[in-house]
């Protein structure tokens, strides 16, 4: 009878197969939602990586046209993608239009004479060591006799500029520079008092002047006023 309990009891209320198969059935339901999930996954990945690989060709592929912009074809000459044999130009040849020649920066050679003279003190302004001297090294004595300091030499070598009166002010005197502006203004602007008006009867009734060289005896032809070509009667080969 215990034997026949323990069975009965075991079978409906542990092991139930009723619940085992449901809940195998609703694992199987999740593992399916769960698979279709990582598959979308895996194919958004990928798709991800096609499209960086494809910016990445495309980006080098605009790099490489720019570095061979060189090879376009011009208006005499065809370039190497644009065969005359081809019904239509290479994509290269398209892409070489749309994209700008590569600018090749150049190279900031530095001269060695600029590292020995970086930390030169200059004369604009005084050394920044002038207060505060390094110690001087231990195996260094100071020289015997009547020498100055240090830094009051290097003070009185790099002191700044102060000139004097006749070296600040200019030679000329204000009124010569006054003049001379006058002068320039009067060359660079010329007036004529006498107005010439070609359209106008200002001059109508002014009687002509001829030139120094016109005036004597030697004067200019007629030629384009009374005549216009020179005619000899008396060389002439037949009476007309």
């Amino acid at each position: 009878i215990q034997k026949r309990w323990r069975g009965y009891y075991v079978r409906k209320y542990i092991h139930n197969y009723y619940a085992l198969k449901k809940y195998l059935q609703a694992v199987s339901v999740n593992n399916a939602f769960v698979r279709s999930e990582l598959q979308e996954y895996i194919e958004m990945k990928e798709n991800e990586e096609k499209m960086k690989d494809l910016e990445k060709k495309e980006k080098e592929k605009k790099y490489q046209a720019r570095k061979m912009h060189y090879l376009l074809s011009t208006e005499q000459i065809a370039g190497i993608y644009n065969s005359p044999f081809r019904k239509s130009p290479d994509p290269m040849e398209l892409l070489l239009r749309n994209s700008k020649p590569l600018s090749h920066r150049r190279k900031q050679v530095k001269s060695p004479v600029a590292y020995e003279l970086y930390d030169w003190p200059t004369c604009k302004k005084p050394p920044a060591f002038v207060t505060a001297l390094p110690l001087p090294p231990l195996g260094r004595q100071k020289p015997q006799g009547p020498f100055r300091d240090t830094a009051e030499v290097l003070w009185q070598r790099y002191k700044p500029l102060e000139p004097t009166l006749r070296v600040a002010e200019s030679i000329n005197s204000p009124l010569e520079k006054a003049r001379e502006g006058t002068k320039r203004e009067e060359w660079r602007n010329p007036i004529h008092d006498n107005e010439f008006l070609p359209f106008s009867s200002h001059n109508k009734n002014e009687k002509y002047e001829p030139s120094l060289c016109k005036s004597g005896k030697y004067v200019q032809e007629a030629y384009g006023t009374k005549h216009f070509r020179e005619v000899y009667p008396k060389k002439w080969i037949a009476g007309k």
